[in-house]
């Protein structure tokens, strides 16, 4: 599979994991729009949210509950922070891959610009 995410995801793409366990692996944004700009990615290849089923019911809740973990360890949890799934191309999806993105360390407006 030529899956740029699931090469993070199996290492063969070197990036520095911020997180990873058994579902989800965490890494800084390579084009980041805010201070902290994290990815959240399943390790199972999986398009988008619009392609997730009830089996995914505990992999998505990890996701959000990563992303919480690593707002509390930048420092960003105590002043808030925004999670963004982007969702197919109309929905501003650039990678096929679900990925959730964690983005804090300065105010936001309600109109920010996601790629």
């Amino acid at each position: 599979m030529d899956c740029l995410f699931c090469k993070i995801a199996n290492k063969e793409i070197p990036v520095e994991l911020l997180f990873e366990d058994d579902l989800v692996v965490a890494f800084k944004d390579i084009k980041p729009i805010v201070p902290i700009h994290i990815l959240i990615i399943p390790k199972e290849h999986i398009e988008s949210v619009a392609d997730m089923s009830d089996k995914h019911e505990t992999l998505a809740g990890r996701m959000i509950m990563v992303a919480k973990k690593l707002a509390e360890q930048f420092d960003i949890a105590g002043g808030g922070y925004k999670l963004l799934f982007r969702v197919k191309s109309n929905g501003g999806q650039e990678v096929p891959h679900v990925h959730l993105h964690l983005l804090g360390g300065g105010k936001m407006s309600e109109n920010i610009r996601v790629a």
